[in-house]
């Protein structure tokens, strides 16, 4: 009899709670090696909570979360901030690059955050360039890219530390639908060639069904699990 595989991320039993309000109710949520979840959902139903409890940006005021098996949520703010560079990657709605850099010093940023001397971080950073179709824009801005270009960079930084996992949060939610169909094939083909698992947050039915599974938030609870083909 086969032995389980360990989940790469863990989320049980999470709960979170803004005042009076509950976030999260009692969420169970797990994520194998390389495998893509959508978690989907109305606004306020519990959903970007979950990525922020999963992703140690916020502690569950009960439940727990473990990356490969370590319990996470109940170390203190700086080995969780040293966490989230090293073993996890952000992909956000507008991307958040830096606007006072190259796009190379871009994605360069979380191994120089993590110690990495400059000049190394550049060299693996522009390793990322052509496999992402961004060749020749090492030294643009992101003033200079576009919104896909940009989100482009964006996910070469979130994969550049080789993380464990990537959370993405409305990816393609600043994009035009044949530029979100492209940004969502690339994230979805690098993050699984580079055999990390992809937690997308989206209100898009079109982008969750690049993922292997969707789970649905409404009102802090799970509600169903479907398979989903790209």
């Amino acid at each position: 009899m086969t032995e389980p595989v360990e989940p790469v991320l863990s989320g049980r039993g999470l709960v979170k709670r803004f005042g009076p309000a509950v976030a999260l109710d009692g969420v169970d949520l797990a994520a194998g090696r390389a495998e893509t979840v959508a978690i989907m959902g109305p606004s306020g139903s519990g959903k970007s909570t979950l990525l922020h409890c999963l992703a140690g940006i916020m502690k569950p005021d009960a439940g727990e979360v473990r990356l490969l098996g370590q319990r996470i949520d109940a170390l203190g703010e700086r080995r969780r901030s040293a966490l989230r560079r090293s073993r996890f990657g952000f992909v956000f709605q507008f991307g958040q690059l830096l606007p006072e850099l190259p796009a190379d010093e871009n994605v360069a940023l979380p191994l120089m955050l993590d110690g990495t001397s400059r000049a190394e971080a550049v060299r693996a950073a522009r390793a990322w360039f052509r496999p992402l179709g961004l060749a020749g824009m090492e030294n643009r801005r992101p003033g200079e890219l576009s919104g896909g270009q940009a989100q482009r960079v964006a996910i070469a930084r979130a994969l550049v530390t080789g993380p464990a996992v990537v959370f993405a949060d409305e990816p393609t939610g600043a994009l035009d639908q044949t530029t979100g169909h492209d940004t969502m094939r690339l994230l979805v083909e690098a993050t699984r060639h580079n055999g990390a698992s992809l937690i997308v947050v989206t209100h898009d039915p079109a982008v969750a069904r690049w993922c292997d599974r969707t789970v649905e938030v409404r009102d802090g609870r799970l509600r169903h699990t479907a398979a989903e083909a790209a």
